[in-house]
């Protein structure tokens, strides 16, 4: 039985990974990927010490960091899932894609997947000009008119990168003012001559024949409906927690959330811990992911070393 799992390979899980093997644990990593949502990101801006990065090239450095320290402290099981945590005599039991292993303790930095847009057109659309990764595929719209869907710091980003190829973006938000995004970035992209917002406006359905053509759209305030024409549909309307493996198991709030106790990231099942996206935290950043896995780790370390 180990000291400890961690199960996730994004910036919680790795920072994680480096103090449980400075603290001497004997620990199992269990990721499918190192780098979590990240790696689909053409830049991240500010990651504490780089002022700007690829997703790409910071899961290469976290892997690179990790593997660093793991030693023989740290068993590193990659590209295997972690499906479901039991508590079992004496600790948790992990069941995974290549077997179950066990742990005394269990640190939980899942992450999350993009949530899906729903409306009529959305699904028969998807790769045919609706996509959820504007790195991924912004290239392919070069010269086009494309729609970013969603006003978060995401949505912002994803129009920025498509600002730089694409023939014009407008950018849809729910609400009437921008209050989920970096003011600096709103006011960077809003500056762009080919770049419209449209506030109080949702998607109502998507039109096309083989491939997207079009949106409808409505206006929240007046129920006035516009049909945009677009080749392109980028979304980025928030994250779905990957904290299946644990449901039922420790409390969660409306999300799916894991709730935590903000000045340890203890669960509410004693020897669970959580950090990153997964949690309940009141933001989540890869800067605030790696500290809370930290300061998880400072509390771990005390817990096992009582056990």
């Amino acid at each position: 039985m180990y000291d400890l799992a961690i199960i996730g390979g994004g910036p919680a899980g790795v920072a994680a990974g480096v103090y449980a093997a400075r603290k001497q644990l004997k620990t199992v990593f269990i990721a499918e990927s190192i780098g979590g949502q990240s790696i689909d990101s053409a830049e991240i801006q500010n990651w504490i010490g780089t002022p700007a990065i690829s997703g790409m090239d910071l899961a290469k450095s976290l892997e690179a960091h990790l593997k660093a320290y793991a030693g023989e402290f740290v068993d590193l099981k990659l590209g295997i899932r972690g499906d479901r945590v039991e508590k079992i005599a004496g600790g948790f039991s992990i069941t995974t894609s290549k077997g179950p292993i066990e742990a005394k303790a269990v640190l939980i930095s899942t992450g999350g997947s993009r949530r899906k847009l729903t409306v009529p057109g959305a699904a028969e659309f998807e790769n045919k000009g609706l996509t959820y990764c504007a790195s991924c595929d912004g290239p392919l719209f070069a010269g086009q008119d494309v729609i970013v869907v969603g006003a978060g710091n995401a949505g912002f980003e994803s129009a920025a990168q498509l600002l730089a190829y694409c023939k014009s973006v407008t950018l849809l938000n729910r609400s009437a003012e921008f209050t989920k995004a970096d003011a600096s970035t709103v006011q960077a992209v809003m500056a762009h001559a080919n770049f419209k917002a449209l506030s109080s406006t949702e998607p109502i359905e998507i039109k096309g024949g083989p491939f997207v053509k079009s949106m409808v759209v409505k206006n929240s305030e007046t129920g006035e409906t516009t049909e945009l024409a677009a080749t392109g549909i980028f979304v980025e309307i928030g994250m779905i927690s990957a904290t299946g493996l644990v449901e039922g198991l420790v409390d969660m709030d409306e999300h799916k959330h894991i709730k935590v106790d903000p000045r340890n990231q203890r669960s509410s099942v004693d020897g669970i811990w959580s950090a990153g996206d997964c949690t309940d935290g009141l933001y989540h950043q890869n800067n605030i992911a790696a500290g809370d896995a930290v300061k998880a780790l400072e509390d771990i370390y005390y817990w096992v070393k009582a056990q």
